[in-house]
């Protein structure tokens, strides 16, 4: 197999943390000797032609996309995940499904968003949809648990609506929302969070599997090893380091999704909207 003279990096994250990811980008570059392209997706990841068409090299993903198109063709592989530095991740590679609401709304208890404004950032989000829907499956609440629902488009897009009271509430990736109050710190002041969900497995970096099993483990022993300018952007970032990470790690956001797809989610979201 010839060796690629260049490898692309599409993200399909939250742009807040697109400086990181550009980090990552040069870190590989200059590691691996070869031009390394970064850009974020406008297209959800399972309706990204590109992805689907195995034309992406390397992905920056949430894990529940991630799983599901595996399922539906093998062509990618999860490479690696971020431990984060906080102790509530347990030095493991997990994070939460926050829910937030206006620190000043006088809402203490995820019972008490019964029949309240919720908005979500996209129906294929594992934090901000398919968990929160699992939630209420977990805990028996009824399915008609939600009052008027719409889709924001964005994680920080649902922080702003919770803030400025389009919203009673949101549920939000946890490392999206750190990072978000180490941007704008007056936010933690106007939020507060009632319940973290899960924790689940973290967003992956997966790779095409097409690029060949020498390459694929350059690439993860690239990231595995940062430099000293990567690991400063990692502090900044709160992430601690990086781990391997198998498929297997996925299937309980598969299962998940299904549990929520039987629950008849989807069309009561879609009706309540």
């Amino acid at each position: 197999m010839t060796a690629p003279t260049s490898l692309s990096i599409v993200s399909y994250l939250a742009p807040n943390g697109f400086w990181f990811y550009q980090a990552v980008a040069a870190h590989l570059q200059q590691v691996l000797g070869i031009q390394v392209q970064l850009s974020e997706s406008r297209f959800d990841p399972l309706d990204d032609p590109d992805l689907i068409n195995d034309r992406i090299d390397l992905a920056l993903i949430c894990g529940l996309p991630f799983i599901r198109q595996y399922q539906q063709a093998p062509l990618y592989q999860p490479l690696v995940a971020p431990i984060m530095q906080s102790a509530r991740y347990a030095d493991r590679p997990v994070y939460f499904s926050d829910v937030i609401v206006r620190a000043s709304s006088g809402i203490k208890s995820f019972d008490a968003l019964a029949d309240k404004t919720f908005c979500y950032n996209d129906p294929g989000s594992n934090s901000g949809y398919n968990l929160p829907c699992y939630h209420l499956i977990q805990k028996g609440y009824s399915p008609i648990f939600f009052g008027s629902v719409w889709q924001s488009g964005s994680h920080q897009r649902s922080i702003q609506a919770v803030i400025t009271g389009e919203a009673d509430w949101a549920a939000i990736d946890s490392t999206v929302l750190e990072q978000e109050l180490r941007t704008v710190p007056e936010f933690a002041h106007q939020l507060r969070v009632i319940e973290s969900i899960s924790p689940c497995p973290m967003p992956p970096m997966i790779v095409a599997q097409r690029l060949g099993g020498t390459l694929i483990e350059h690439i993860r022993t690239a990231l595995l090893n940062p430099g000293d300018s990567l690991k400063h952007t990692m502090t900044q970032a709160g992430i601690q380091r990086y781990e391997p990470v198998s498929v297997e790690r996925y299937q309980e956001l598969a299962d998940a999704y299904e549990a929520v797809l039987k629950a008849g989610y989807a069309s009561i979201l879609a009706a309540a909207s």
